[in-house]
């Protein structure tokens, strides 16, 4: 089968979405998928790099508006799309002009339920894609059972739905900690500081505010304790910045910023706590990973990332800073022995998801397009 995977989205640092369209991009080929990667046209040797056997169609514009309206008109009819048996929009959207049968991913419906959480335009605009994409792709693929639930309440009628979770890779994401003290030296990073690490892409649902708030509690009770806050920034965060200039153990809050690939497992091993107050995800692809490496983990409960850590992660309602300070203290005051077991549990949980189940439910729902045609 011949597949195009639409990789033109895709920001230049990786990171949620980001990450699975690259997961996708290299892994599809060497699951015996033709696969042609259609990116920006300035684009092409990063993902030569990521996806060396697959073929790239370096034709669509970089900036933005260009892209949207090319992608609309006319990227559904072009040679990639033409040639190809499938074609995969991996990011809410397709081309509203398309030649063949399209699958197209949804990673959320936040944009429905909580646009609060977006910029106003982003809001808008997905909203928008996210319709169009129900009503008229071929299939849908949903990242988790939380996702496929929201598609099934927010419209009526849709397109089929194939779950594909994420998957973790558990040769990186591991609790092997041998080179952690090295890894970090060589990126400027403190070894022997208790922290808690929090890492994502800083915006308002992610709960920043909320840990901020909770570890004006925790830094009085530990002066050693420290916050590290790894991640790209996004956007909304006037008020985040200002509670930071005036938090009162803002010496011992590090931004990190967004860091490189190979040094995050390190940093969440090496950790005391992982803390993942997220509002709302699709899927929450940090706590998986921080469960891999065996580290403890708190995030909130009634969201997807529950139900991707079961019982290995203390969960807390999101927005609770009294009840998110007492969960990253207790995780701190964990005896080694408690620290292990629970490590332990973390790993058996994380080693259900694979990125090779993904894939094969992937190829269910290219299987299902090309057959529904």
């Amino acid at each position: 089968m011949k597949v195009a995977l639409d990789v033109s989205a895709a920001p230049a640092q990786l990171a949620g979405a980001g990450r699975y369209i690259a997961e996708l991009a290299a892994r599809l080929p060497a699951s015996g998928l033709e696969t042609t990667l259609v990116c920006r046209r300035d684009d092409a040797v990063r993902w030569s790099a990521i996806s060396p056997q697959a073929t790239l169609a370096a034709i669509v514009p970089r900036p933005r508006a260009a892209r949207l309206v090319y992608e609309a008109t006319r990227l559904g009819t072009s040679d990639a799309a033409r040639h190809v048996d499938v074609w995969h929009g991996p990011h809410y959207t397709m081309p509203r002009r398309r030649s063949g049968p399209t699958v197209v991913t949804i990673h959320d419906l936040t944009y429905f339920t909580n646009p609060e959480w977006h910029e106003h335009a982003k809001a808008l605009f997905f909203r928008r894609a996210i319709t169009f994409a129900a009503r008229h792709a071929d299939v849908l693929v949903a990242v988790s059972d939380f996702t496929a639930r929201a598609i099934e309440q927010q419209f009526a009628n849709h397109a089929p739905v194939v779950v594909a979770p994420h998957g973790v890779d558990l040769e990186r994401f591991s609790p092997d900690s041998r080179d952690d003290e090295s890894l970090m030296r060589a990126h400027n990073l403190a070894i022997g500081v208790p922290y808690v690490v929090f890492v994502g892409t800083a915006e308002p649902r992610k709960g920043l505010d909320v840990l901020l708030a909770a570890f004006s509690e925790l830094s009085r009770q530990d002066p050693a304790i420290e916050l590290w806050l790894a991640g790209q920034v996004g956007w909304g965060l006037g008020e985040f910045e200002a509670a930071l200039v005036a938090h009162p153990a803002a010496s011992r809050i590090r931004r990190l910023g967004y860091v490189s690939d190979e040094v995050v497992p390190a940093l969440l091993r090496q950790s005391r706590v992982v803390a993942y107050p997220s509002r709302g995800e699709g899927f929450g692809l940090p706590v998986l990973e921080a469960m891999a490496c065996g580290a403890s983990v708190v995030t909130s409960a009634h969201t997807v990332m529950a139900d991707v850590a079961g019982d290995t992660a203390t969960l807390v309602e999101a927005g609770d800073v009294a009840a998110l300070a007492a969960a990253l203290e207790a995780s701190i005051a964990q005896s080694e022995t408690e620290r292990v077991e629970r490590g332990t549990r973390s790993r058996e949980r994380a080693e259900q998801f694979t990125w090779s189940h993904s894939i094969e439910q992937h190829r269910r729902a290219y299987d299902m397009a090309v057959g529904g045609a």
